[in-house]
């Protein structure tokens, strides 16, 4: 293994950072999102000279810290502490601790706790750098297929479906990329709601990124949900989302209409009973039965 150590020797930062002794420093460290070597020798310096590293979870953290011989003192910051404790880890920034906050995976602040300590220090006046490095979203994007010129990120959406569904249609018009996360255990579900009110679009379920069984998943929103209904996938899930075709329109394969109003659409169309149309209309939007009942109740209230 490369001793990082001895290749740090000089840096660019640290200059102007020891010129403030009377405050400390937040350093915001990127940490890997699977595979344990995706981290750079810049973190790896700043975690091993920090005086007190900030963790979402410590047991996490420490798996990191050893595989690197990193021995320093760890603490818990996450959202439910983040109260109490980001005033404490501002007492000591302001004595002049060097903390580095970091995260189970990834970058602190990008749909992890984080923000509020953020926020504390800048209305104590205390310096933040960031420590770059892995991004599930960027790691997704680029490896997606879709425009990467232009994309919007939202996060987790609402775990309530109604909320949810008001937030699917609110990006109903973005041309942009659309990058989230979602739970495993709510993605068809959430699928299902997005083939509905956003139509067939291009797109893109990536699992469990640089980690053993990492998988993209390709098609448009309605094959990924068929797909996944067959067979529910396990671990970490970004999604992405691409923008309408050219010239498609929703048609009556895929409407915009709530389901009630493409029964009964199929109802006139095809002359079939409401029980024949409603079993028509769930299997153009890959919902069960149960699911397609749920909805129309929905629907009428």
């Amino acid at each position: 293994m490369v001793d990082w150590r001895r290749s740090m020797s000089t840096n660019t930062d640290r200059p102007a950072l020891d010129a403030q002794k009377s405050l400390g420093c937040l350093y915001l460290v990127a940490t890997p999102i699977g595979n344990l070597e995706d981290i750079t020798v810049r973190a790896l310096r700043v975690l091993g000279e920090a005086d007190l590293i900030a963790c979402e979870d410590t047991r996490q953290t420490a798996k990191l810290l050893r595989h690197y011989n990193i021995d320093k003192k760890t603490v818990s910051y996450h959202e439910h502490n983040e109260m109490t404790r980001a005033p404490e880890l501002v007492i000591g920034l302001e004595e002049g601790a060097k903390v580095a906050l970091v995260t189970d995976a990834g970058t602190p602040g990008i749909s992890d706790p984080g923000h509020h300590l953020i926020s504390l220090c800048l209305r104590h006046h205390i310096p933040i750098v960031p420590i770059p490095g892995p991004s599930a979203v960027i790691a997704a994007l680029t490896a997606s297929g879709l425009p990467t010129e232009e994309f919007l990120f939202v996060g987790f959406l609402p775990s309530r479906s109604g909320e949810r569904r008001k937030a699917l249609e609110a990006l109903a018009a973005e041309p942009r990329t659309i990058v989230l996360y979602e739970s495993p255990h709510r993605l068809v579900e959430m699928l299902g709601e997005a083939v509905e009110l956003l139509g067939r679009r291009p797109a893109v379920v990536a699992r469990e990124l640089t980690k053993v069984h990492e998988e993209f998943l390709r098609g448009d929103l309605a094959e990924l949900l068929v797909r996944i209904r067959q067979n529910p996938p396990r671990g970490e899930i970004t999604i992405l989302i691409g923008k309408a075709l050219e010239g498609q329109a929703r048609s009556n394969e895929l409407p915009a209409a709530p389901l009630q109003r493409r029964v009964e659409q199929i109802m006139l169309e095809k002359k079939l009973d409401r029980k024949a149309a409603l079993k028509t209309a769930a299997r153009e939007r890959g919902l069960t039965k149960r699911e397609a009942y749920k909805q129309l109740l929905t629907d009428r209230t």
